[in-house]
């Protein structure tokens, strides 16, 4: 009696032991079984077909946007097109900087609904292909176009193989790019232009004191409009010790001022403005002059420039334009290392009477003067007066026109206005004599009482 009930038990435990065994494994159940949403996936799925030598770099996009679930829930309760592009597309012809985008941690969602607008909820067959917007599983459109006499288009892309993968569940259209989406497109831009506007320019590599052989603490960033951390004669010549001077300008994280484009904006100026040519000319074939300049400016210095005209500059000499060095000095004698207008400087001559400006030639400096209801610079013939104010003003370089070349007072005599200065001082033929002491002059005058004084040298 007890045979039959333990025969049964043993058979029922049989029967669920083979069955158990035929169950596919956990990770087979959902990439072919039975997925949470229902329906059956098989091997003959458009899912698997995917897999297919053509189209790996699609399928491996599917697997890093985590989205294999969601596709085996879609096609299990309806069928899908897919218009898939091909290895090709995606390797060769796709951004490097999009791909890179599309793979960042941070821009998953990105690339899940890059990857769903492939995909459209309905089966869409070459020979049944319409002429109409569809709405694909991301949540937008695509439009699709019939052609009799071509090839069908998807959006941009063309259909370059209809129907190239037909199951029961699905049909895969291979095409010749990837879709990207308008808001995909925005996204990619509006992140490449953040990244543009936040770039900084690199710093250097850190220095070592020689004497404690520490890394040196570097100055604290200047805050925006602050004057520079150093004089500008430093910032020319830095030593092996002094670090440039901070940019302590508006407009970035860093505080950077463009000096090169607002010294070729300057130049520009001068050359349409018309009678400063040759001045400008200097400017451009002295680039590491105008080099020099840029960097002031971009440091956050300001420049003051008196532009002699052309028919100023016509008067200088082979002489002193062919010495070694001579251009530059010239050019860094009217650079003032203030920024004046118009305005600033005759204001300034009218209050003290006389204004004495630093210049890039050190030590030299030039005077100012008021005189005629303007400003003269200079002193004696050589001065120049503003001939044309405010040629070119933004904020951190003022030109300002003059109608003579400028020369510290010790070059004068080279300059330009030399020849007409008074050449009867020059060479003088009159014999100046000599002064003598009172000890020897009351000497002479005894001598004088007894002796012929013109027979002594001294008292002659």
């Amino acid at each position: 009696m007890d045979f039959p009930i333990c025969g049964g038990l043993f058979l029922f435990l049989l029967i669920a032991a083979v069955v158990q065994s035929s169950a596919p494994p956990p990770a087979l159940a959902t990439a072919f079984g039975t997925p949470a949403g229902g329906g059956q996936i098989n091997s003959n799925s458009i899912l698997v077909a995917l897999l297919d030598s053509h189209y790996t770099e699609l399928a491996e996009l599917v697997e890093k946007a985590l989205l294999l679930q969601t596709l085996e829930e879609a096609v299990g309760g309806r069928n899908l097109t897919v218009f898939a592009p091909r290895n090709e597309a995606l390797e060769r012809d796709l951004d490097p900087e999009f791909k890179r985008f599309l793979l960042e941690p941070g821009n998953l969602k990105s690339l899940q609904s890059l990857i769903l607008f492939h995909f459209v909820p309905s089966r869409i067959l070459a020979d049944t292909f319409p002429s109409a917007r569809r709405r694909t599983l991301s949540g937008d459109y695509v439009d699709l176009y019939s052609s009799r006499s071509g090839p069908n288009r998807v959006d941009l892309a063309t259909v370059v193989h209809p129907n190239a993968i037909v199951r029961p569940d699905g049909v895969i259209h291979g095409i010749e790019r990837l879709l990207v989406p308008l808001s995909i497109q925005e996204d990619f831009n509006r992140r490449r232009n953040l990244a543009e506007i936040s770039a900084v320019l690199p710093t250097g590599a850190p220095e070592v004191d020689p004497r404690t052989h520490r890394l040196k603490s570097t100055a604290p960033a200047s805050p925006a409009g602050a004057p520079p951390a150093l004089p500008i004669f430093d910032a020319m010549a830095p030593g092996p010790d002094i670090a440039p001077a901070p940019a302590p300008g508006p407009g970035s994280g860093k505080h950077w001022f463009d000096g090169h484009r607002q010294i070729k904006d300057f130049i520009q100026t001068l050359i349409l403005y018309g009678g400063y040519n040759e001045f400008a000319d200097i400017l451009v074939n002295l680039t590491s002059l105008a080099t020099e300049m840029g960097r002031l400016v971009s440091e956050g210095y300001v420049l003051t420039v008196l532009a002699p005209n052309d028919e100023a500059m016509a008067k200088l000499t082979a002489d002193q334009l062919g010495e070694p060095g001579s251009p530059e000095q010239i050019i860094y004698y009217h650079l003032i290392p203030e920024y004046q207008t118009e305005e600033s400087m005759y204001n300034a001559v009218r209050r003290f009477g006389k204004v004495r400006y630093d210049t890039l030639r050190l030590p030299h400096k030039i005077v100012a003067r008021e005189a005629d209801g303007s400003v003269k610079f200079g002193q004696g013939e050589g001065s120049a007066y503003l001939f044309d104010p405010d040629i070119y003003t933004d904020g951190r370089i003022s030109v300002q026109g003059i109608d003579t070349v400028l020369f510290p007072l010790e070059e004068e005599s080279r300059g330009p206005a030399s020849s007409s200065k008074h050449p009867a001082s020059l060479v003088n033929s009159t014999a100046v004599r000599p002064r003598r002491g009172k000890l020897l002059e009351m000497g002479c005058q005894t001598l004088g009482v007894f002796f012929d004084r013109s027979g002594f040298t001294a008292c002659q």
